[in-house]
């Protein structure tokens, strides 16, 4: 770790000061949960707090005295999110609670962030700093400190402090969910039965582990609920999704007791309604219900009457009202967002706006679908700030006017990905020389990104990066890093939802366009 504190009278943590000295219990609640398990690890491991050594270690066993002699006078009902991003990829983080932004929190100079819950008693989070995010859980009381690295987010993302048992464990359990992927993938051609088991093998092992968490730590109703449903139902979720991929009624057939495991689940908890696996869930839940016995998933979930059919089975499966909106929005998303379907995304519409659905996520959806049509062959292609290598500002119609171009996107934090890309546009390059072909970083310009194109020996001038990811994302539908959109010399989309990383596919759509004027 490599956080500076300054350790005078007047200062706990830099940049913060004024919101620490405004707020009296902080000094007993925030240092008992930080200071002694980080500060003195930082007295020993950062070169720079050397020099203020015994003057920090009498600082901090004083503060341990005093905290000892005051800490049961402590009742606090607020909580306090702390953090530290390294190499960010933008100058804040976005928190998100029930799908909606609560607070944009600025990075600091020294690249941390700051808030505090006046008043909660839990809560459900969402941490946002494009392109990662992770969940939370905070509570009354909590004094939770994360630290990450947009290098390498999943595998820095660490939690301290008060709080911090529940999120380590969500991350991990994410992360051990993530290792799986493959080989569950490669286990679907066995009977139900055979795939039942190795399923229930693999979440008998994270109950284990949850129940000795929970046993070692006070948590909450609510963060036992969470930390339980973060395993509970992408398991759940990998036995439906197996069912949707081999066919309902197979499985029904070969073994009667498959779909057991819905007897455990709760199809209408609204305090899981902001939780992305209980959703994921859901949502293969849902397509299953819709799926006729003689329908192949994969060939259904592109058709419109499938999706009018999932929010058939929304409305009458799902009682919650809350739960029913954002499963509604989520079958729209999927519907709007199938480019193939565009004819037929009126109708669709029709049928969403017939269930009630919730005002704000009906305009949302309605306004993707404006986006989508802006994106469709042949209209000009709308117009964005860009930034340059050197940081000089331009508008997207002067950079890409005069030759037919292509734009790939990339993200500074999945820079593997950004080097296949690369790989990917000088073969193009080589087959199609009188295409453009400019890459475009989804953040904003750092020294991380310049480093690395340099050590990569990449044309700099063929290298551009959004001004505002949300406003450009929303203007080009960008749905994926993969996305690749192809212009004429006057700026005008010939293909506004190629995928740049799917080489047979785009290939194919470069050749077609390529002796067009």
């Amino acid at each position: 770790m490599n956080l500076i504190f300054t350790l005078s009278k007047s200062t706990l943590l830099p940049n913060w000061t004024d919101k620490f000295e405004a707020d009296s219990n902080i000094c007993f609640f925030v240092m008992q949960n930080y200071i002694i398990c980080f500060l003195f690890h930082n007295c020993f491991l950062n070169f720079k707090m050397k020099i203020h050594f015994k003057n920090s270690l009498l600082w901090i066993l004083t503060v341990c005295l005093f905290i000892e002699c005051k800490k049961s006078e402590i009742k606090s009902p607020e909580a306090y999110f702390i953090g530290e991003i390294i190499n960010p990829s933008s100058d804040n983080v976005l928190l998100y609670n029930d799908n909606k932004v609560i607070d944009t929190l600025k990075l600091s100079i020294d690249k941390r962030f700051y808030k505090k819950f006046d008043s909660i008693n839990y809560g459900l989070f969402k941490m946002e700093h494009l392109p990662e995010k992770q969940m939370l859980i905070i509570e009354s009381g909590d004094s939770l400190l994360s630290r990450a690295n947009m290098s390498d987010f999943n595998g820095s993302l660490f939690f301290s402090g008060k709080g911090a048992a529940k999120n380590n464990f969500l991350m991990e359990i994410y992360l051990k969910l993530q290792d799986e992927i493959s080989f569950l993938s490669s286990k679907y051609s066995l009977s139900g039965i055979g795939f039942n088991q190795i399923i229930d093998s693999l979440q008998s092992e994270k109950y284990l582990n949850w129940k000795k968490l929970i046993e070692k730590n006070k948590f909450s109703n609510f963060s036992k609920k969470i930390t339980e449903a973060s395993f509970k139902y992408p398991y759940a979720n990998r036995k439906a999704r197996y069912a949707l991929i081999r066919g309902k009624s197979k499985n029904i057939k070969t073994d009667s007791s498959y779909f057991n495991y819905r007897d455990k689940l709760n199809y209408n908890d609204e305090e899981l309604s902001f939780f992305e696996p209980y959703i994921s869930y859901l949502m293969s839940y849902l397509s299953l219900e819709a799926l006729e016995k003689d329908e192949t998933f994969y060939l259904a979930k592109n058709n419109t009457n499938f999706n009018i059919k999932r929010i058939k089975v929304i409305e009458k499966k799902i009682k919650n009202v809350k739960l029913k909106n954002i499963l509604a929005r989520a079958v729209a998303y999927e519907e709007i967002m199938n480019f193939n379907n565009q004819i037929s995304h009126e109708k669709f519409l029709k049928s969403y706006s017939l269930i009630n659905p919730n005002e704000e996520y009906f305009n949302e959806i309605i306004s993707l679908n404006k986006s989508l049509m802006q994106m469709r062959t042949g209209r000009p292609l709308p117009i964005v700030m860009l930034e340059n290598n050197k940081g000089q500002i331009i508008t997207s119609n002067k950079a890409f006017m005069g030759q037919k171009t292509v734009l790939y996107f990339w993200s500074q934090t999945q820079m593997n990905h950004f080097k296949r890309n690369e790989e990917r546009a000088k073969v193009y390059k080589e087959k199609f020389p009188d295409y453009r072909f400019i890459g475009i970083s989804i953040q904003p310009y750092n020294q991380l990104v310049r480093s690395y194109q340099e050590i990569m020996n990449i044309d700099i001038k063929d290298q551009l990066a959004l001004v505002n990811y949300q406003t450009t994302t929303s203007e080009w539908v960008i749905n994926l890093l993969n996305k690749g959109i192809i212009l004429d010399k006057n700026c005008l989309i010939l293909e506004g939802f190629g995928n740049f990383g799917y080489e047979k596919s785009f290939e194919n759509l470069l050749r077609k366009h390529y002796k067009v004027n």
